[in-house]
């Protein structure tokens, strides 16, 4: 077997090494206040390939929440790859996505179940988007029905530490 090298794409997701604080509103939907969320994130290499996370938010009500993402690149099929896990549901979300031409914008699509109604599936983006090297965005969104998308959640992170 051929020695992998990383690619650009798996340099780009190393800026995200290092732990972060997080500020966020996650919408609830109709007739329902957004809630406030904060907590920290820490993003840790697995090799030159892979980034993984671990994260905790104090809930506002409810158990405190944990989750884990992996990100990575697949050459051969030239998108980025991940997965999604947390606490607070027994649900994987599994990613694909691109980055756009700036550099700046990596859009992770995946499907999981509906937020209006349990026996569907709804198809979800998370687009990361670097404002500086010290400073993301993450935004949510729903694919509806009427086939236009929905942001849910926006959070926005700033780096506390650095492990690049």
């Amino acid at each position: 077997m051929k020695e992998a090298k990383p690619q650009v794409e798996h340099e780009w997701l190393h800026k995200l090494l290092g732990d972060w604080t997080f500020e966020g509103r996650m919408d609830m939907g109709p007739g329902n206040p957004p809630k406030q969320a904060t907590g920290t994130e820490r993003f840790t290499s697995l090799g030159d390939f892979w980034v993984r996370s671990e994260g905790f938010g104090p809930p506002p009500e409810g158990a405190p929440s944990t989750w884990s993402l992996t990100l990575g690149y697949d050459p051969k099929r030239e998108k980025f790859i991940g997965t999604w896990i947390g606490s607070m549901m027994p649900n994987m979300y599994v990613y694909e996505g691109v980055r756009d031409g700036g550099g700046r914008v990596l859009t992770l699509d995946a499907a999981g179940p509906s937020m209006t109604d349990e026996n569907k599936t709804a198809r979800y983006q998370d687009i990361i988007e670097f404002v500086d090297d010290d400073h993301w965005v993450m935004r949510s969104q729903v694919l509806g029905e009427d086939g236009a998308w929905s942001q849910f959640m926006e959070t926005h992170y700033r780096r506390a530490t650095s492990s690049r």
